[in-house]
C-alpha cells in the first residue's frame, strides 16, 4: 500500500476533467485516510508555474512533476512525461494512464470505490487519453466537454463536491444534442477558416461543436497544412485560454514557448493579462511564435572595416 503523506492542501488542474475528477478524488481520500476535509484548489498550467509553493505537505496531481514540488511531505499522482526523478517527494506515475486513474488506484487501495466511481474514472480516462478506438469514446467526450463548457468550479458546486454525481448528469443530454447538431456544422465552418500564426501552427477559429473533436477530425483527415492547430477561448473573467492539438508530439512544444504544458498532442497554455480578446491573442501567437527573420545584410553590424569605409563612401554620394 502506497504510504500517504497528511496533506494541508490538494492541488489539481483547472483546465480539464482529469483535474475535476482526480482532485476530487484525492479529497475523498483524504477524507477517508485522515477524517479531515482538505481544502482544493486548481490551477492552469500558467498560474501553477508562477505560484510559490510554500505548503510544508501537500497533494498535487495532474501537474508535470519538477523540482519544486520535490519536498519531503509532498504526494504527486500525475501521468505526464518528467524527467526530474523524485528525491524527497513521494511520486506516483504512469503516463498510460490518467491522473484520475491513478488517483482512483490509491482510493481503492484505501477502501474507496464504487461500480459508479468505476464508470466514471473509465470515462474520464478514455477522454483524457483520447482513446479513440475505444467503444464509450463519443460518450467520454461528451462528459470531458462539461468541463469546457461549464467550467471547473461551477461544475463542482453543481454536484455538491461529489464526483459520483456528474455521472449520468442531465447535463449530458445537452452534450449529446450539441454534438449531433453542432459538431457537422462546427466542422464545415472550423476546416474553412484556419489563419496563419507560423508556418507549422495555425489558429482555428470555432463557433459551435465540441471543438476538441472537430480539431482531431480535421487533423486526422489531413484538412489542414499545419502539424499543429490552436484554439482560442475567452472565459467570463476575460481571460483567454489557447489551447494546441497535434498528430506527432509537436503541441507540448509550442505551448512550452508560451509557459504552458499537457501532453505531446493535447497542451494549453494561457495568455497574459493584458491579452483581453481573441483578434488581440492571434497577434500575440503571432509575435511568439513565428520564426525570427534574419536582419538583411544592410541592416547587419558591420564585420571588418571594409564594409564600414563602404558604406561612408556609398553616404558620401
Amino acid at each position: 500500500m502506497t504510504e500517504l503523506p497528511k496533506p494541508d492542501i490538494i492541488f489539481t488542474h483547472e483546465s480539464d476533467l482529469d483535474g475535476l475528477v482526480a482532485g476530487m478524488l484525492l479529497q475523498k481520500l483524504a477524507k477517508k485516510k485522515f477524517n479531515k476535509t482538505v481544502p482544493l484548489e486548481a490551477y492552469h498550467y500558467n498560474y501553477w508555474k508562477q505560484r510559490d509553493l510554500r505548503e510544508r505537505a501537500a497533494w498535487a496531481t495532474d501537474f508535470t512533476f519538477d523540482t519544486r514540488m520535490d519536498k519531503p511531505e509532498w504526494l504527486v499522482i500525475d501521468h505526464h512525461t518528467t524527467e526530474t526523478p523524485p528525491k524527497n517527494a513521494s511520486l506516483v506515475h504512469d503516463v498510460t494512464k490518467s491522473a484520475g486513474l491513478l488517483c482512483y488506484e490509491l482510493c481503492k487501495e484505501n477502501g474507496i470505490e464504487s461500480p459508479k466511481l468505476d464508470r466514471l474514472v473509465h470515462l474520464n480516462n478514455v477522454a483524457d487519453l483520447f482513446l479513440e478506438n475505444d467503444p464509450d469514446f463519443v460518450t467520454a467526450t461528451d462528459y470531458a466537454n462539461l468541463v469546457k463548457i461549464y467550467q471547473f468550479w461551477n461544475l463542482h458546486t453543481l454536484i455538491g463536491g461529489e464526483i459520483e454525481n456528474l455521472l449520468d448528469h442531465p447535463l449530458l443530454e445537452v452534450m449529446a444534442v450539441k454534438r449531433r447538431i453542432e459538431d457537422p456544422l462546427g466542422f464545415e465552418w472550423s476546416k474553412n477558416n484556419i489563419a496563419e500564426i507560423s508556418p507549422t501552427v495555425g489558429y482555428m477559429d470555432t463557433l459551435i461543436g465540441n471543438t476538441n473533436l472537430i480539431v482531431h477530425q480535421i487533423l486526422e483527415t489531413k484538412t489542414t497544412q499545419y502539424d499543429v492547430l490552436v484554439t482560442l477561448f475567452k472565459r467570463a473573467n476575460n481571460l483567454v485560454i489557447a489551447s494546441f492539438r497535434s498528430r506527432n508530439g509537436e503541441a507540448l512544444k509550442v505551448a512550452e514557448k508560451l509557459q504552458g504544458g499537457g501532453h505531446a498532442n493535447a497542451a494549453g497554455a494561457l495568455m497574459p493579462k493584458s491579452i483581453r480578446n481573441i483578434p488581440d491573442a492571434v497577434d500575440y501567437l503571432r509575435q511568439v511564435l513565428q520564426p525570427k527573420t534574419s536582419l538583411s545584410t544592410a541592416s547587419q553590424p558591420f564585420n571588418n572595416m571594409e564594409n564600414l569605409f563602404a558604406s561612408i563612401e556609398t553616404g558620401k554620394r
